[in-house]
């Protein structure tokens, strides 16, 4: 398997928009690896340019039997991003010991590597939204998925890698080809689906006095955004380490409803319902990326706004 670049969970969200850009750009040389299942993840590649589609099992025998050649860029978006998954030895296994095995992989045979972590290692947000080495150690993740991510954060950090690979701590990304996700769909995604469907978006009640309902906040950051930030340390290796990817700038949930309205042509009809037991002590009030060390590292292209990225 001789390729440019490969792109783990190609078929996914982030992957295949990532496919899609290298496309633009003129490259069809990748390898793209993922777990096609039974869903529709393997429509996001119709029209798609790869050279090769392996199922991710395969793709780590060949890894760990050598059996893969020196690429330009290994864009490693692969992983379960549940953050209601329950299943912890998975998400350990999956999220955490695959990406490790593909990143020793990569840093021995010097080749680019660029993972996907998350803004759920921030927890409930109390430590702050800093991506500095420092204040990485004591961050609290609120579920496993999140504390899958940051075991493999943490790993790096403890073994000086940050100097050598490039981790990407995507807040709240929205945008084409994540029909597939489910439950786990933007909620610009499913606030388009029930305006079509009934004319009304649904939104969680606040369980806090602070925040009015649909005021609690996020970062939402556009889907062609978060590929431009891979791109860029895929092509530039003078800076690595972990980045928070989001616009540094938090919006309220009745923000996004309106905006997807808007988009629509439509009046605003929003009702507020009561937040599921399950994920009432694991809900972030507000998420805000710090993208100072981003900005530092040479990305200086403007962020969409959300109004822009949901029309």
């Amino acid at each position: 398997m001789a390729n440019k670049y490969i792109v783990t969970g190609g078929a996914g969200f982030i992957g295949s928009n990532i496919v899609s850009a290298l496309n633009q750009r003129g490259d069809d040389d990748i390898l793209v690896v993922d777990v096609f299942g039974k869903d529709e993840k393997w429509k996001n590649l119709v029209g798609l340019r790869f050279e090769e589609y392996l199922e991710a099992d395969r793709f780590r025998f060949a890894l760990q039997n050598d059996a893969v050649e020196k690429v330009a860029a290994v864009f490693h978006m692969g992983a379960c991003s549940a953050t209601t998954e329950t299943d912890a030895s998975y998400l350990v296994d999956n999220n955490y010991r695959f990406t490790r095995e593909l990143c020793e992989w990569c840093l021995h045979h010097n080749v680019r590597f660029i993972y996907a972590s998350s803004g759920a290692t921030y927890g409930d947000g109390s430590l702050g939204y800093s991506d500095a080495d420092e204040a990485t150690w004591g961050l609290e993740p609120l579920n496993m998925y999140g504390y899958s991510k940051h075991m493999l954060d943490l790993w790096v950090l403890r073994n000086n890698l940050q100097q050598m690979v490039v981790g990407l701590k995507f807040f709240n990304v929205y945008g084409p080809r994540e029909d597939h996700k489910g439950d786990m769909r933007s909620v610009v995604n499913k606030a388009f689906a029930q305006i079509r469907q009934t004319g009304v978006v649904k939104l969680f009640k606040s369980g806090r006095p602070e925040y009015k309902d649909g005021e609690q906040v996020r970062d939402f950051v556009y889907v062609k955004d978060a590929v431009d930030v891979c791109l860029h340390f895929a092509d530039q290796h003078r800076h690595s380490g972990i980045f928070n990817v989001g616009t540094g700038t938090c919006r309220t949930w009745l923000d996004l409803a309106r905006a997807t309205y808007a988009a629509l042509g439509r009046e605003p009809k929003i009702e507020f319902i009561d937040m599921p037991e399950s994920l009432r002590a694991k809900y972030q009030y507000r998420t805000e990326a710090d993208i100072g060390k981003l900005r530092e590292a040479g990305f200086d292209r403007p962020m969409t706004t959300l109004e822009d990225g949901v029309r």
